[in-house]
């Protein structure tokens, strides 16, 4: 049972960006817990992620993984099991975004309430700030627009969409819905669906059920590789032309650059997708002033078209579809009459 609590409202989060330190940004959390008898026999972090309903599981694991979490007056590890009648002393820092600066965007909201915004997010548009872009982000966009962000994880982001992909993202807006979406995309239970124009033509839909984890080399690069996570994306083909074919992908797991690196993986990188090899290829087959608007194609050819959850306040099902980009509409536009059966 929670025995005191003392410090300010805190935040939700997966605590990837939690401080160590007091001088680090951030608020001072202090909680003192005692573990219930019913407790007995579970890992520590699955026990106070129930005792703190306002924090995530993966926050509270970094605030143990730090040593703000000791047990009977010592540190501990996430994984201890526990007897019942321990004594629980948290003295956690929250971050906060104040080094982020509220900037006034042009932002494309499908839809809002009181716990969520989802937003169609333009190709060019980084989601968070970061080394080479730490302005013009859309987390500046969003603290101008709702400077209440500020006191959530990253702005209620809890996931990403890559600078040059397009379409849907849902950003939450209380510290109940970031924990609610942080589950449901870590239980898989969000769904998204995309468009992606390919190079070759692919013959049927499947499956890509391969690790996705940093390239060995290529730093700035991901790739196939054992040591990766597991990451699963499907597919399917909506259209063919010559030499390229437009899919239909949802994913499963959230994995950076997943859909271009199973696609690369697979023999079929995404049209202007220069990383990972759609560029070489691209346009082959395709008469001459067709070929050539598509290797012109200035990013990769992706498109989150749509986007499902369960509202985290009411538990409806929700869902959300946005038109295509208009530079991908274009580029299919001119390809529809190629259309092969």
């Amino acid at each position: 049972m929670l025995v005191t609590s003392t410090g300010q409202p805190e935040d939700d989060g997966d605590g990837a960006d939690i401080p160590t330190a007091p001088e680090a940004d951030g608020r001072r959390i202090e909680r003192s817990l005692e573990i219930a008898p019913a407790d007995a026999g579970r890992r520590l972090d699955q026990a106070l992620a129930q005792l703190l309903p306002d924090f995530s599981r993966g926050r509270i694991q970094a605030w143990i993984d730090a040593g703000m979490v000791e047990l009977d007056g010592r540190p501990t590890k996430r994984r201890a099991r526990l007897t019942g009648g321990e004594r629980v002393e948290i003295r956690a820092w929250v971050p906060t975004l104040e080094a982020h600066a509220p900037e006034p965007m042009d932002l494309n909201i499908l839809y809002e309430d009181a716990h969520l915004l989802v937003i169609d997010k333009p190709a060019g548009l980084v989601v968070h700030p970061a080394a080479g872009n730490w302005s013009g982000t859309l987390l500046n966009g969003l603290l101008s627009y709702d400077p209440a962000l500020a006191g959530l994880p990253r702005c209620g982001i809890v996931h990403r969409l890559d600078k040059d992909t397009s379409g849907l993202l849902v950003v939450a807006r209380t510290p109940a819905a970031h924990k609610s979406l942080v589950e449901q995309l870590r239980t898989r239970s969000v769904t998204r669906e995309y468009r992606a124009l390919v190079v070759g033509k692919v013959t049927a839909g499947g499956r890509v059920d391969a690790p996705v984890g940093r390239h060995p080399v290529r730093r700035t690069a991901m790739a196939v590789t054992a040591a990766g996570k597991p990451a699963l994306t499907d597919y399917r083909v909506l259209a063919r032309f010559p030499g390229h074919t437009l899919l239909a992908l949802r994913l499963h797991t959230g994995r950076t650059h997943q859909i271009r690196v199973h696609m690369a993986h697979i023999g079929h990188p995404l049209v202007g997708d220069a990383l990972y090899g759609g560029t070489r290829t691209a346009g082959a087959g395709l008469p001459p002033a067709t070929a050539a608007a598509v290797r012109a194609f200035s990013r990769q050819a992706l498109h989150a078209i749509a986007l499902g959850l369960r509202h985290p306040e009411t538990d409806a099902p929700m869902r959300w579809e946005a038109p295509m980009a208009p530079d991908f509409a274009a580029l299919l536009a001119r390809l529809e009459s190629m259309r092969e059966p």
